[in-house]
């Protein structure tokens, strides 16, 4: 017999429509995960602390920040379940002839993974041994053994266990390479000017690139990582600067200071050409040229143009910003300006990203823009081939500038709360939502190639 919904319990009926309103976004988020090399099932797996092997008095405080390092990383990734400290066996494995299976493998740990090893400093070397063994499979449990050495610093403790972080996501998580080592490139005011700045992926490392005492903005880094991109404000007006990491300064880019506003650097995936937006023919168009400045050519002809991206899979499109209808959109356009397609459907829709395997764009959208309208400014993933988009971000100040990671599993962008911006990250689907930057005004992330 057929009941209606007005003769069921209230808690069934308030549980039914919690169950419909949630099912779009769930269903949302599984294609999300799905295309971003997210996961449902993630691994259980479990971090033993390294055994410290020698007398350095310098050597505990290197485990310490080894430790906390590669647990974080592995807890970044998006792929694993990680096994709380209180819930693993006690003791410090720092060979396979000390690591106990069982009792990984046991309540209340219940690892499928375990990762373990030693760290010593001898003569002002740090060397790490790592390895991962499946707790499932005593007979043949080896799954990745490495050793590591580098300058016994504390520095070097983190990037030694940011090397063995990645080298065991690339192990577990289908071959794909891990963020660890990557870093992002960003706006702050802190010193007074806004200069670019950069940092590791989970935010340590913070230190100033450019100095040039005036307003720099659009870091976007070269997929080698030798060369950085930006737009900043000179004698001549804003022009696309190019800095060397290699020679720490500045290196010629002649396309970049002609005539008009130049702004919105962007590399091809391939690292040969440069998008940009600038207004030297009068009007803000897209530009593309050479990676060494040659080769100009405008692609748009029409008014209120920026912030170009490549797909970097295939490198024969781009997404931009357009107002040739009035309120800003997404498009996108083949690599020779033809092809042109509106991706949003109104609203207010700027700083598209192109997500690394060609499938996604992400982009800041206001889609209840206008005059008393109660919408705020959002980062939203598009699915090109669906034209199904997902809103990750929700009732947190106005948030914009996003930029994947390397490995599409991972979004870096700028919330401004009071006035007040920040530098944040989270996973493709929206969720694991942390604040990186603490320190000044932080503005438009850039997240390196590799």
């Amino acid at each position: 017999m057929t009941r209606s919904l007005h003769s069921l319990p209230r808690r069934t009926l308030i549980a039914l429509l919690l169950s419909a309103a949630l099912a779009p976004m769930a269903h949302a988020q599984d294609w999300i995960k799905t295309g971003s090399n997210l996961s449902n099932q993630r691994i259980r797996l479990g971090a033993a602390e390294f055994r410290p092997l020698g007398q350095d008095p310098a050597l505990q405080g290197f485990k310490l920040t080894f430790d906390a390092t590669l647990f974080n990383d592995l807890t970044n990734a998006g792929i694993f379940d990680m096994i709380s400290r209180s819930l693993s066996p006690s003791g410090t494995p720092g060979s396979p002839q000390e690591i106990n299976l069982g009792q990984w493998a046991a309540e209340p740990a219940n690892a499928s993974m375990v990762a373990f090893g030693s760290l010593a400093a001898v003569s002002g070397k740090l060397t790490i041994a790592g390895w991962v063994y499946d707790a499932k499979n005593p007979g043949s449990p080896q799954v990745l053994g490495k050793q590591y050495s580098d300058n016994a610093t504390d520095d070097n403790a983190r990037q030694l266990a940011h090397r063995f972080a990645d080298d065991i996501i690339a192990r577990l998580g289908g071959g794909i390479n891990g963020i660890a080592e990557t870093k992002i490139y960003f706006v702050s005011s802190r010193t007074g000017t806004k200069e670019i700045w950069a940092m590791d992926y989970d935010g340590q490392n913070e230190h100033q690139v450019t100095k040039l005492g005036s307003v720099s903005l659009s870091p976007r880094i070269s997929p080698d990582n030798s060369r950085l991109a930006f737009s900043s404000i000179g004698r001549d007006g804003w022009a696309i600067r190019m800095y060397s990491l290699d020679l720490n300064r500045l290196v010629a880019f002649p396309a970049g200071i002609a005539g008009g506003a130049n702004l919105s650097p962007a590399w091809s995936g391939d690292g040969t050409k440069l998008a940009f937006s600038s207004a030297r023919s009068g009007e803000s168009e897209i530009w593309v040229c050479d990676a060494n400045g040659g080769n100009l050519r405008k692609l748009t002809a029409f008014r209120n143009n920026s912030s170009p991206t490549w797909n970097p899979r295939t490198n024969n499109q781009i997404a931009w910003v357009s107002g040739r209808t009035g309120e800003p959109q997404i498009y996108i356009m083949d690599s020779d300006g033809g092809g042109i397609q509106r991706m949003t459907d109104g609203g207010y829709a700027v700083s598209p990203s192109w997500s690394p395997n060609g499938q996604f764009l992400a982009f800041s959208w206001n889609r209840k823009y206008g005059p008393g309208a109660p919408g705020g400014q959002d980062i939203y993933v598009f699915e090109i081939a669906s034209m199904k988009w997902l809103q990750l971000t929700h009732d947190s100040g106005s948030n914009d500038f996003p930029s994947w990671s390397p490995d599409g599993r991972h979004l870096v962008f700028e919330r401004s709360i009071g006035g007040h911006s920040e530098i944040w990250t989270m996973l493709a689907d929206g969720t694991e939502q942390h604040q990186l930057t603490h320190n000044g005004r932080n503005f438009m992330p850039n997240w390196s190639w590799k």
